[in-house]
């Protein structure tokens, strides 16, 4: 066998056996709302590893994906060591660029928390870094949402040829996770999920039905499903209760 083959074929075997890993240090929530009335807000952290300490590192990224240090949201400390089972806290804090983003509706960011582990005393251990990384939102104070507001029920489905055209009339990102004839096909059946912008629209690969459900993540990282109803090719959903 060739000795470049050979190499390669070790290298994906050895790749292979390598167990699943879990993170070591763990966030609170699967997505951060930040309201515009406040200054500042927590977030909750912890090494759930009960024998080793962990250095954690945060970090926020623009809707660009690029990592951002001087505002108009910043992260402290943007290291910090935590010792086996201990919990912690980051702070969000806002700076005078916040006033630059658009007051009228959402802007999304990108907040990041990598666990750095302690060095092996072993030779030839391989150490992962491992990564959580989640939509953060900023919420102008002009468009704060009462608690357990619905506003995905004012999406706007119309039906074309290869799926839907969805509308999102309103001032709030919009992630939608699955389209189907009933609520188990929109909860579990296949489908590309999308985040819609404010004010937007876009075009999804779906299947068409008489009586759509549309499922989507709420604030708590939820996956509630709305029910719509046809006229025509324009289907809305009842607001809901």
């Amino acid at each position: 066998m060739n000795p470049v083959m050979k190499y390669l074929l070790l290298a994906i075997m050895s790749l292979s056996v390598v167990p699943t890993a879990h993170a070591a240090v763990s966030l609170d929530r699967t997505r951060v709302i930040f309201n515009g009335g406040d200054k500042s807000m927590t977030l909750n952290i912890a090494n759930d590893n009960k024998q080793l300490p962990y250095l954690a590192q945060a970090w926020i990224e623009d809707a660009q994906q690029n990592k951002i240090s001087t505002g108009p949201i910043v992260v402290t400390p943007p290291v910090q060591r935590l010792e086996p089972g201990a919990k912690s806290l980051l702070r969000l804090s806002t700076t005078p660029d916040i006033s630059k983003l658009p007051q009228d509706r959402e802007s999304v960011f990108y907040f990041s928390l990598r666990e750095i582990p302690p060095r092996s005393e072993k030779a030839n251990v391989l150490q992962i870094a491992l990564q959580t990384r989640v939509k953060m939102f900023y919420r102008p104070d002009a468009v704060k949402a009462r608690p357990n507001a619905v506003w995905q029920d004012k999406l706007v489905l119309t039906k074309e040829s290869a799926g839907y055209k969805i509308e999102n009339p309103t001032p709030y990102y919009v992630t939608v996770i699955g389209i189907g004839g009933n609520e188990k096909q929109a909860q579990e059946g296949k489908f590309e999920s999308v985040m819609l912008a404010p004010m937007s629209t876009q075009n999804v690969k779906a299947d068409t039905h008489a009586s759509p459900y549309l499922a989507y993540i709420n604030d708590y990282g939820g996956r509630p499903v709305l029910n719509f109803t046809c006229s025509g090719s324009r289907c809305t959903s009842a607001p809901a209760k």
